[in-house]
């Protein structure tokens, strides 16, 4: 598998080969995907930026989600994922958008069926859906980032391969 450097060289790489751009907007990882991707090999030729929208207020107002989205389903839901994914397209030009939310820390809008660890990704391609999945990581909240960081990468290159 190789590690998470070696695995966004590759993706980057990809994204470069089929001149592909890239933009995220991220909750629970607080900026550190774009981040990741920023010091991949030739990051300059397929990201685009990103957005660090921890708290919902950014979400309805950078992102143009709706309150009633957030109320309904909570920040870190599959459904607001995905509306910030969406957003994010209406600002950042981008041949795909990466939204990725989740659960970090008690206190939040955790359940039993989304417990503390829950992680929710959504991706699309030129608007149309690319993956996404919700996976819940029963660890520490250093590790579930990190584990959801390494997974980003994986998803993007079994989507890509031609």
């Amino acid at each position: 598998m190789g590690t998470t450097v070696n695995r966004i060289n590759r993706v980057g790489k990809m994204l470069i080969a089929q001149q592909l751009t890239i933009a995220f907007a991220e909750r629970a990882t607080a900026g550190r995907l774009t981040a990741e991707f920023s010091m991949a090999e030739d990051a300059g030729d397929f990201l685009k930026g990103g957005i660090a929208c921890y708290d919902a207020i950014l979400k309805e107002d950078l992102l143009k989600v709706a309150h009633s989205l957030i109320k309904e389903f909570t920040p870190e839901s599959m459904e607001v994922t995905k509306a910030i994914t969406l957003g994010l397209s209406q600002i950042i030009p981008a041949s795909i958008h990466i939204g990725i939310t989740g659960l970090t820390c008690p206190g939040g809008s955790e359940t039993p069926e989304k417990p503390v660890g829950t992680m929710s990704i959504y991706a699309c391609k030129h608007g149309n859906h690319l993956f996404s999945e919700r996976i819940n990581f029963p660890v520490h909240r250093k590790k579930s980032c990190l584990q959801r960081l390494r997974g980003v990468p994986n998803c993007l290159k079994s989507t890509l391969h031609p």
